[in-house]
């Protein structure tokens, strides 16, 4: 072959070069995410230039600020219209800018900021060798119990990388909700999560316990990572796409072209049946519904309690998110067969969640299953199938997600010489020895219960009218049910708190700085606000309840 055969065949091979198309970014819309990216990689650097002395107090500092300067972007953005006439798809089909989007991204970001502060408090456990320590070890990798483990504490170590950390778990959650194709999906639900598998194995005290809770979250996680993943496959191989927009039109019949090398697979009902499945499994896992709860009560109860906090707030938010886009977006032409699928885990995740929390005796387990029970009740309204199922979903989050911090902030106040007292016996007498925190935590416990005049009763109101509107009046009765064993423990918890005699060696409250006071405040401020006057926060889930597709 001469040479100029092969010159040309090269000059043919590269003529296309130029028309591959540069990519067409929307930073404007994308900007929350990019903030608290961007903030997130400022604060790995200050892990290495900044002095150890000043790291805390720039990490809290640059944190508040990212979380507060995304919170705006988002108000800003709905106040241009982006979350009703305006919702489009942004990066390359990437990212959904729409209502649900937005005001799931400002819950997360908001309940994110208020978890914060509790990350940073520092007066609650008494000073070690003169400086003060937080709720995190003194130096993650060293063994518990060990020689350097005692000579961090003696120097006065903190693990500050705790804040990029939950700030990179924060930007996953962000994306997540809004993600508009399943890689996307994918990969915001592995920027979460491996920061929170880290984040969970920190705690100062019970160290062992703490790691050995971030192992099973690790383990379960990652089984839940294959499943959807194994989930994504099959739905590529049955719609020729991982778009949203398009699987949808691939399930509803609406598809004429069919690529030839997916023309054996396209429309398979099979992959599409347990490719749906699967997906649902991996996102089920991350709401903690049964029988994918079993990490909970385990990860809730060794995690760093400002970490649990967290956790069980924006995750939930995040995860319900993803949950709606993916059923009303991607499968609603499947729902006669996903909606009796849901039904019964919804009964079953409510009642569950109800029944095992009555036997807890550790206050952040009973928690945890609060939070299972709590699933159930939101699965309702997801299962409504309408666009009140939305809104009263969206309006149900935000409520739960203040309550949780708020109440998590209160456990970490309750103290013995052992760090936090949370085996249930030591709350007896606590409404004598501290009045104010045991009436804060009162008022938590009645919005968990659903009692009227707290944000609960009008999250769970929304959410059963719009299940029973939406044709599912037996899963509301089931919900009735399971609220009313709900409250027995909830206020089993307050009569123990108000009726019984302190004992004298019993725990103390530690004075909480103006951090955890200002998480505690806000989380009652929501719930009372939500609860008195829900109508203004209840029409603007209504306004943003409608998936851009």
């Amino acid at each position: 072959m001469s040479t100029t055969a092969v010159h040309s065949l090269w000059t043919t091979a590269a003529e296309p070069l130029d028309k591959i198309p540069a990519p067409h970014i929307e930073y404007a819309q994308l900007s929350p995410t990019l903030i608290v990216v961007g903030a997130a990689i400022l604060g790995v650097l200050v892990e290495a230039f900044v002095p150890r002395k000043s790291r805390h107090y720039t990490q809290v500092f640059l944190a508040v600020v990212a979380l507060a300067a995304a919170f705006a972007a988002v108000v800003g953005l709905a106040a241009g219209g982006y979350g009703t006439t305006k919702a489009h798809i942004a990066a390359m089909g990437a990212i959904a800018v729409d209502g649900p989007a937005l005001f799931l991204q400002g819950t997360i970001l908001l309940a994110s900021l208020v978890a914060v502060f509790t990350f940073a408090e520092r007066r609650l456990d008494p000073a070690a060798h003169g400086n003060r320590v937080d709720s995190f070890a003194a130096q993650a990798g060293s063994v518990p119990g060990s020689d350097s483990e005692k000579a961090a504490v003696r120097a006065g170590f903190t693990t500050t990388e705790v804040f990029p950390l939950a700030l990179f778990a924060v930007a996953g959650m962000l994306v997540f909700p809004a993600a508009n194709d399943l890689l996307t999906l994918f990969i915001a639900l592995e920027v979460f999560s491996l920061p929170l598998y880290l984040l969970c194995a920190l705690a100062r005290r019970k160290r062992l316990m703490s790691q050995e809770a971030a192992v099973k979250y690790f383990l379960l996680g990652a089984f839940s990572s294959a499943f959807l993943l194994f989930g994504i496959a099959l739905l590529y191989g049955y719609a020729g796409s991982v778009a949203y927009a398009r699987i949808a039109d691939v399930v509803d019949g609406t598809v004429q072209t069919i690529d030839p090398a997916l023309a054996g697979t396209m429309g398979n009902d099979a992959l599409l049946l347990i490719g749906g499945a699967l997906i649902l499994t991996g996102m089920l896992f991350k709401v903690g519904a049964v029988p994918f709860h079993m990490w909970t009560p385990d990860v809730y109860q060794g995690a760093p309690t400002p970490i649990t906090g967290f956790m069980a707030a924006a995750t939930k938010v995040a995860a319900f998110g993803a949950l709606l886009r993916l059923l009303y977006v991607v499968l609603p032409g499947l729902r006669w067969d996903w909606r009796p699928v849901m039904w019964a885990i919804a009964i079953v995740t409510m009642l569950g969640g109800a029944i095992v929390a009555i036997t807890q005796t550790d206050i952040k387990r009973l928690l945890a299953y609060s939070s299972i029970a709590h699933a159930g009740f939101i699965l309702a309204g997801v299962i409504a199938v309408t666009p009140d199922g939305v809104s009263s979903v969206l309006f149900y989050l935000l409520a739960y997600s203040f309550v949780t911090i708020g109440a998590f902030a209160v456990v970490t106040l309750v103290r013995d010489a052992g760090g936090e007292a949370t085996h249930l016996s030591k709350w007896a007498g606590l409404g004598r020895r501290s009045p104010l925190v045991a009436a804060v935590f009162a008022v938590f416990l009645l919005a968990f219960a659903g009692i009227p005049l707290t944000s609960g009763f009008s999250g769970k109101f929304a959410v059963f009218r719009a299940a029973a509107e939406g044709g599912a009046g037996a899963l509301v009765v089931v919900g009735v049910i399971s609220s009313a064993i709900a409250a027995f423990f909830y206020i089993r918890v307050i009569v123990l708190m108000f009726f019984s005699e302190p004992k004298p060696e019993g725990p103390t409250v530690a004075v909480p700085s103006p951090l955890t006071t200002t998480t505690i405040a806000v989380g009652v401020a929501v719930t009372l606000v939500l609860g008195v006057a829900p109508q203004y926060f209840l029409d603007l889930a209504g306004q943003a309840s409608v998936f851009v597709r």
